[in-house]
């Protein structure tokens, strides 16, 4: 093990201690082999500006994990999921839920491909499509995403794939005034949840639309 797997595995150790996860030896050691792929990926791809192993595990798979107890039902779609983010750690985390990861851009899902396979996820399928032209043959319980598009934007294009009594969490940064407005305005209400992502100092919040 490189040092900076040991340091990305100290960072991870302190997150998954702080957030609660059955089985967290398994789930430690499925996201270190997630840290290891998106690293060769980011040399070649570009996939996301965090380099160092000890900052993906911090800023993105920490980040990702806070959402897995809001989750909602068995069928989870990761609208723009990019680098399999929150999809892929989620999966890992909470493998009795089915994901679709959606993307537009091809080399996000051949990652996202080829860390199902590696990681041998049998929960996820990754589909590339735009969201507005998506067409699943089944509904969604929950839909999530990270860093994608507004609030409001995205409840509009998701709404229609939700089955009855679905719910859209978006991930956050800053409290989310503006899209808590916008939401208001279209007859939607609403609830926002702090998030804490350990080893971060960093405002982080959870959106949560019942349309």
């Amino acid at each position: 093990m490189t040092v900076q797997d040991r340091q990305a595995l100290s960072v991870l150790k302190a997150g998954l201690a702080a957030i609660p996860v059955a089985d967290p030896e398994r789930v430690g050691a499925g996201l270190l082999e997630y840290v290891r792929l998106l690293g060769r990926w980011n040399r070649r791809f570009n996939l996301t500006g965090t380099r160092a192993p000890a900052d993906i595990v911090r800023r993105h798979v920490l980040d990702s994990l806070t959402v897995a107890p809001h989750l909602s039902g068995d069928r989870v779609l990761d609208a723009g999921t990019g680098a399999g983010l929150p999809g892929l750690v989620l999966a890992i985390a909470r493998p009795e839920i089915r994901y679709t990861l959606l993307d537009s851009v091809g080399k996000k899902t051949r990652f996202c491909l080829q860390a199902k396979a590696e990681l041998s996820l049998a929960n996820v399928e990754v589909v590339r499509d735009r969201l507005e032209r998506f067409e699943p043959q089944v509904p969604f319980s929950c839909v999530v995403s990270r860093a994608f598009i507004d609030g409001p934007e995205l409840v509009e294009k998701t709404r229609r794939l939700l089955a009855p009594g679905g719910v859209v969490l978006a991930m956050k940064g800053g409290y989310p005034t503006r899209d808590l407005e916008d939401l208001a305005c279209r007859g939607l209400s609403a609830e926002v949840i702090p998030l804490s992502v350990p080893g971060l100092g960093e405002a982080r919040h959870l959106l949560i639309v019942r349309p």
